[in-house]
């Protein structure tokens, strides 16, 4: 298990080297238990639905790649989890600190009205709205993905509906933060401007 560990970490530094080298943004999906249930797994193959959350650690774990390119602006990381419990305690303060780290949307089954409202809840008033990628989708049903983008767009929406109504932002503010949100922060992430 610490060869494992060991060679996982080379291997996440690795990659972070080459993305600083080659401009491509690097991702992490973490916090995934895939396949747990093995008669799904038996009958319909991998990557199923059987996919579970556990408790994932990044504060100490990405510490030496984000003090290794962190701070330098060829390198871009956006994390992905399904580990809802480190959105406010880990991924909210490091994405807030670290200029190259960009929290990814809520995914799988926290693509969800509830899944993303608690996303921003958890982790806008540490990270801003400037500090996430946008939504973004990887869905291999492609059918659902209009629908999913279209979710995404009305819980964002409804998310500046309530900061305006508490006077926190005014309706400027609101229009401008949901193009960023629409549209302009996952252009920005994945480098397409």
């Amino acid at each position: 298990m610490e060869d494992q560990t060991r060679f996982e970490g080379h291997l996440l530094m690795e990659m972070a080297r080459l993305s600083v080298e080659d401009g491509l943004v690097m991702q992490l999906h973490a916090g995934a238990l895939r396949d747990h249930n093995d008669f799904l797994y038996r009958r319909f193959g991998p990557d199923r639905g059987g996919d579970i959350p556990v408790a994932t650690e990044f504060t100490r774990n990405l510490r030496p790649l984000l003090n290794a390119h962190g701070n330098d602006p060829r390198f871009q990381l956006i994390v992905f989890t399904l580990d809802e419990s480190t959105y406010s305690r880990e991924l909210a303060p490091l994405a807030g600190h670290y200029p190259a780290l960009l929290l990814g949307a809520p995914w799988w089954f926290h693509d969800s009205i509830e899944g993303m409202m608690r996303f921003r809840q958890q982790t806008t008033e540490t990270a801003g709205i400037e500090n996430t990628a946008g939504f973004t989708d990887d869905t291999r049903a492609f059918c659902s993905i209009p629908a999913r983008h279209d979710l995404a767009r009305r819980v964002d929406a409804n998310y500046l509906a309530g900061l305006v109504a508490r006077h926190v932002i005014d309706m400027s503010d609101a229009r401008e933060m949901a193009t960023a949100m629409a549209y302009g922060l996952a252009k920005r992430a994945y480098r397409l401007s």
